[in-house]
């Protein structure tokens, strides 16, 4: 197996890190159960991120910069069943490439805990991604984004967990497509 570059490395710490700080809070995890979860010592995490509070922040970016990734994507797209099943096809990737940041977003929408602007904005971000916006946004709606991207993320870490993401991610797709309004056309 070839060696992992610095950048692949990196981001498998901003990962399982994301997914401890989810877990135990970012001020209950140590650096030390970051270091276990990667196979590395503490100095050696170190070696990649200078803090705690340097690897909270590596989450932070990488969260902004995957919902930018994912409004870009789909930003040329009009509001509909094509534009969601766009942006319900990426974020299912992203939740199975990023299991921690997954977890790490789905307990801050769930407790509320985004002490960064960042986090918040990321937020806002998967709203542009379906093509809406907090001032014109009808209840409604928010409730069925708000519901399909939390049974998203948990249903694909269910998915993760039982080494099941190829045959699940077809239903998990549609069953989000359904909580969004949009229902499966009738099998014939």
């Amino acid at each position: 197996m070839p060696r992992q570059t610095t950048a692949e490395i990196d981001a498998e710490i901003v990962d399982r890190a994301a997914a401890l700080f989810a877990r135990h809070d970012v001020s209950r995890t140590s650096l030390q159960q970051i270091a276990d979860s990667v196979g590395y010592t503490k100095a050696g995490l170190l070696h990649h991120f200078p803090s705690k509070q340097a690897i909270y922040d590596a989450v932070a970016v990488a969260v902004s910069d995957l919902t930018a990734g994912l409004v870009s994507s789909v930003e040329e797209m009009s509001r509909g069943a094509e534009r969601d099943r766009a942006v319900v096809t990426s974020l299912v990737a992203l939740s199975e490439r990023w299991p921690g940041i997954s977890e790490f977003t789905t307990v801050l929408a769930n407790d509320g805990r985004a002490t960064q602007p960042e986090l918040e904005q990321a937020g806002l971000a998967v709203l542009r991604a379906f093509g809406e916006d907090l001032e014109s946004l009808q209840d409604e709606r928010l409730i069925r984004i708000a519901g399909a991207a939390s049974a998203l993320n948990t249903t694909v870490l269910q998915a993760i967990r039982a080494n099941l993401t190829h045959e699940w991610r077809g239903a998990i797709v549609e069953m989000t497509m359904n909580a969004l309004g949009h229902p499966a056309a009738p099998s014939r």
